[in-house]
């Protein structure tokens, strides 16, 4: 058994079983991801995939035992390369990031701008996606940490540092009779309008649904988007009403209104997301201290060693505080 062996066992499951994906995720000819996978299923003596023809349908009971060991396995080959490169001092390496575009577009440049200066040779990896894919790809050992929005409690999975809290905001076009009154929009104003927000908007367990619902009122969604870029240019386009994070909204929006929503929605919390004992690189420390400065560098690496729970976190900065909370325009 080898640990190539256990990264393509991996690699499989986490493409869906799709062989020529794994093939490619690992940078292998299907062919020999394909032998290695034989070899390693003759010597445990037992499948570790169900297989319909040439393809493979469902993964074993045995297997789903070897999987979870497996993982266990190759993140501690990782904490042993970590732990060697602090100790060598290395400055050099990749930091992978899942996140949402809203934070990857708005939140995070200003910190990876500042790592880029602190470690020029450490290159960085957005890997931008839905909420739901973002804490899949960390469980899946595929990046270093994640960078996700809640609107209640901090995520289950792996060890939530927060970084700042923030609020959702009403976007109209200059102009917008929403606008005129000087007064705040209210739930029954905003009720009887199309809506344009994110994806999440369409969960049955949304923050803004459960809004309206606790008012007897049902949101129109128009439109719904992963992109906050693509929500105000369809606000522009007269779909509807926008309904996305502050941070989103840029000076350069000068034919756009925010008004505020702080007291239709509640507030949310953006949070790190890191892996249970897992051996942090020093940039990725250095990264943490640039996107939330009030989180202490040794009460980061406590908590991954024991439990976040545990730990007594700083008053959470809103973004409107931050000293980054201005975002650059983008060109």
């Amino acid at each position: 058994m080898t640990l190539t062996q256990l990264r393509y066992l991996v690699a499989i499951a986490d493409s869906g079983l799709n062989i020529t994906l794994a093939a490619a995720r690992v940078h292998a000819t299907q062919p020999g991801l394909s032998k290695r996978l034989k070899q390693l299923e003759d010597e445990l003596g037992f499948q570790l995939f169900v297989r319909k023809g040439k393809s493979l349908d469902a993964v074993t009971h045995a297997g789903q035992h070897v999987l979870e060991r497996a993982r266990i396995i190759l993140a501690e080959t990782v904490n042993i390369r970590a732990i060697a490169a602090n100790l060598r001092n290395e400055a050099r390496g990749e930091l992978r990031i899942a996140t949402t575009h809203t934070q990857a577009r708005f939140a995070l440049p200003a910190a990876i701008g500042a790592l880029s200066r602190s470690y020029p040779q450490v290159s960085v990896h957005l890997q931008p996606g839905r909420d739901s894919e973002v804490l899949a790809q960390l469980e899946a050992g595929r990046v270093d940490l994640a960078v996700i929005s809640t609107a209640g409690a901090p995520p289950a999975t792996g060890i939530a540092l927060p970084a700042y809290r923030w609020h959702r905001v009403i976007v109209v076009p200059q102009g917008h009779p929403l606008g005129a009154g000087g007064q705040p929009p209210t739930l029954d104003q905003l009720a009887a309008l199309p809506l344009v927000s994110y994806d999440s908007s369409l969960k049955p367990d949304s923050s803004l649904r459960r809004a309206f619902e606790a008012v007897d009122l049902h949101p129109q969604i128009a439109m719904t988007a992963g992109d906050a870029d693509l929500i105000k240019t369809y606000v522009r386009a007269g779909l509807g009403i926008g309904v996305l994070a502050e941070m989103a909204m840029l000076e350069s929006d000068t034919d756009l209104r925010a008004l505020p929503a702080d007291h239709l929605f509640p507030q949310c919390t953006t949070w790190i997301v890191l892996r249970r004992e897992s051996v942090l690189r020093e940039y990725v420390l250095e990264f943490i201290a640039q996107f939330a400065p009030h989180l202490d560098r040794r009460d980061v690496v406590r908590a991954l060693a024991a439990d976040a729970a545990a730990t007594e976190w700083p008053a959470v900065p809103h973004w409107r505080e931050r000293p980054t909370s201005t975002p650059p325009d983008a060109a």
